[in-house]
This record gives C-alpha cells, structure tokens and sequence, in this order.
C-alpha cells in the first residue's frame, strides 16, 4: 500500500498498515480471540460518543469487573452534535450553542449512570470534550489549527467535567491528552472503533487509536469493534435476547472475535442501554440491535494488504 508521509491522515494509516504486517504473522488462534480477562487485566474503552461503549463492549467490561480488573472508558467527544436530539431540545432547526452544551450535559450524565450500571466506577469515566463531528478534521486539517464547532461555538474543550477543560481543538492536543489516559490507564485491553466504521468520528478515533498506541508500545493490546457497520446492519432492528450479532458487512474481510455475553450480562447490558433517554427517543430500534448474546471483535484494523 503506497502511502504520502505528508499528509496528516497518510502518517496515521501508515501506522494502520504497520498494525497489520505485525498482525499477518500472529497465529490463528491469536487473531480470533481476546486475551484472558482477569484480575490482572486493565480495560481501555474507546468511545466516540456516549453510548458506543454500551453498544459494543458491555459485555467486556462486566466480565473485567466481575474478575476483578479495573475498567476505564475515554469518550472522546460529548455528543454535542446529535442533530435528531437537537431538535427534540431545542423544537427549531437553528442550533443555539447553549442547547449544544446543555444535550452534552445530558449525555455526559447518561454515560456515568449506563457506565455505573456496568461497573465502571467514576474514577474510570473520562470525558476529553472534543467536538462531535469534527474529530476527523482535528486529524487532518486542524492539527495545529484550533477547529471551531459549527454546534457549540467552541473553540476548545468548554466542559468543566471534561478531564482537560480548556484544551484547544486541535489534533495534536488530542493526541496529546488520549497519550495520558494511556499513561493513567495502563491498559492491558484496549476496545477501539474500527477505522473501516461508516462513520467520521469513528473512524477517525480508530486511527488515533492506533496511532497513539503505536507510539506508546501498546498497539497490540488493540482490539476493533464497529457500531456503522453498513446500511441497514445490525440485522434485524430491535431487541431479540439471545440472539448472537451478525457481522457487519464492513467488518466481513476481517477475523472476528466472538464474546459470548451470559444471560445476566445481556440483561445489564439492557439495563445501562436504555440509560441513554436522549438516544432512545430517535434511535431505540437501533441501539437495541445492538443487545444481543455476543460482541465481536478483530484483531487487526484493516484486512492484510500487499505492500507495494
């Protein structure tokens, strides 16, 4: 795969294809399944916006829990920027900033009290802040450019709950603050979006994902999970307990992990799902597709590629 070092998102998929010729020689076995979950085990959840972390890893983290490891979850945005809730909140199609901040607000509370249902305890709940729907551009155009939210007017993290408040738009300060949740974390188990998610805030928080691990040694404590899969994925909407999650069609040309939720663990799942009202509103058949007996996941962020 031909790459420009120039470019900004270039640099960050080099370090996607690196991932994935370490990943090529690694066993079978190795590829398809997550390491043992224990007490020695520290999760690191990656979630683009409250609630991803519910949809796709709640099962992980209360079997951490449960075995005694710790659990941690950085949301890298607040979800300032969901236009379906904006409009429920505010009844008009012109986004005051005030209403922007103030779903944040709500969706950062949501988040603690769905996490708290999981076990993730408030010292684990980090919040970074960063604008929703513009993290893609942090990492492209605004590097070193404050990025300024077309939703909330910031210019920088305005969150006083954020864990760094005041900390310009720019992709290098995000990078700079998810170096430090990796140094306050430790983890052993990091679930991240898939950089082939449908998504820009995904699929730019995968890429950092793996950027930043690389530079900190832990890229293979990686694992890839994806919520925009593909239209019309997860099939069928709605809730159907017991029913094992099919693979998304953006996520079929890679080897994915099955983790199979016991009964009681899809049930809390369920539980800390429809802790998320604002999201249940507009999009409850949605996320509760998401509530099913496995979660899956890949070792390896892209499919193998030939170099070139």
């Amino acid at each position: 795969m031909r790459l420009m070092s120039a470019s900004p998102t270039a640099a960050l998929l080099a370090a996607a294809a690196l991932a994935v010729r370490a990943g090529a020689a690694a066993p079978a076995e190795a590829v398809q399944s997550l390491p043992r979950l224990d007490a020695q085990t520290s999760l690191l959840v990656v979630a683009p916006h409250p609630d991803d972390e519910t949809l796709c890893c709640a099962g992980v983290i209360q079997r951490v829990v449960r075995a005694g490891g710790r659990a941690s979850i950085v949301w890298i945005t607040s979800g300032d920027a969901s236009e379906l809730d904006l409009l429920l909140i505010g009844k008009s199609p012109f986004v005051k900033p005030e209403t922007a901040r103030d779903l944040a607000a709500t969706r950062m509370r949501e988040a603690r009290a769905a996490t708290a249902r999981l076990g993730v305890p408030a010292a684990g709940q980090l919040f970074l802040g960063y604008p929703d729907r513009g993290v893609l551009s942090l990492l492209t155009d605004h590097r070193a450019r404050p990025y300024t939210s077309g939703f909330t007017g910031a210019a920088a993290v305005p969150y006083p709950a954020a864990l760094f408040p005041g900390h310009p738009y720019t992709g290098e300060s995000l990078e700079r603050d998810f170096a430090a949740v990796l140094a306050r974390t430790h983890p052993t188990l990091i679930l991240a979006p898939s950089p082939r998610d449908s998504h820009p805030d995904h699929r730019a928080a995968g890429l950092l994902t793996v950027a930043v691990s690389t530079r900190c040694g832990v890229l293979s404590a990686v694992r890839y999970w994806i919520v925009h899969g593909g239209e019309g994925w997860p099939t069928p909407r709605g809730l159907l307990p017991g029913v094992p999650l099919t693979a998304a069609p953006r996520s079929r040309a890679l080897a994915l992990a099955a983790f199979a939720l016991e009964p009681a663990e899809e049930d809390r799942k369920l539980q800390a799902v429809r802790a998320y009202d604002t999201q249940m509103r507009t999009l409850a058949p949605f996320l509760l597709a998401f509530v099913r007996s496995t979660e899956l996941f890949a070792s390896l962020p892209e499919p193998q590629l030939a170099p070139q």
